[in-house]
């Protein structure tokens, strides 16, 4: 990443960082995208440059771990399984929370305090999850060669993969500042997802 890059990165943690603490200081209703500008001396123009508002700000987590499971798919063997490039994928994200520094562990759990606290956001968040299905779900159709409008199987692999990671996630519904206990869980549900399905399964 090149100084460019960093400056920019620098930027939008901050702004980031701002918004969680107004959102939960002051509620997220409440707080404009005014005054998390104004705490980190950039006018709303330049917020509008790196997020499109406070919802984006709020669903954060989804755009990342898009990226990693993206990214991650398009990396894998064109030939292997689509269940198992997924689970490569979901294993990406749970190294990431893994690897994560502590700030990036005090955004995760701020995050969810937030979404605990305003269902409106949990409703953005599901449908924030099912465009990166669709999304995931074209992946798995182009390396496959088929139609993703028309192939069932690309979407009901990809829903079952997401269905894991939400299942790892909520079920049970973790003490919010246990981080490592997520984690932990979502390694389970993983491992059992494999054992329920097949990982030659790519017909």
């Amino acid at each position: 990443m090149g100084l460019r890059e960093r400056k920019k990165e620098k930027t939008r943690l901050a702004i980031l960082d701002a918004a969680l603490d107004l959102f939960l200081e002051q509620g997220y209703d409440s707080t404009t995208v005014e005054q998390i500008a104004g705490s980190v001396e950039i006018s709303p123009r330049t917020f509008f440059r790196y997020f499109a508002g406070k919802d984006h700000l709020a669903l954060w987590f989804h755009d990342q771990g898009e990226e990693i499971m993206l990214d991650t798919l398009r990396a894998r063997p064109a030939d292997e399984p689509a269940f198992t490039s997924l689970m490569h994928a979901l294993r990406a994200v749970l190294s990431d929370m893994q690897d994560s520094t502590p700030e990036d562990t005090a955004r995760f759990l701020k995050l969810r305090r937030l979404l605990d606290g305003h269902p409106h956001l949990v409703g953005l968040s599901v449908a924030r999850g099912a465009d990166t299905e669709r999304r995931l779900a074209a992946e798995i159709a182009a390396r496959r060669g088929v139609d993703v409008d028309t192939d069932r199987f690309s979407h009901l692999v990809v829903a079952f993969a997401m269905s894991t990671m939400r299942v790892g996630f909520e079920c049970p519904k973790p003490a919010v500042e246990d981080v490592r206990e997520i984690a932990g869980r979502l390694e389970e549900t993983i491992l059992l997802a494999q054992s329920l399905l097949r990982p030659d399964l790519h017909d």
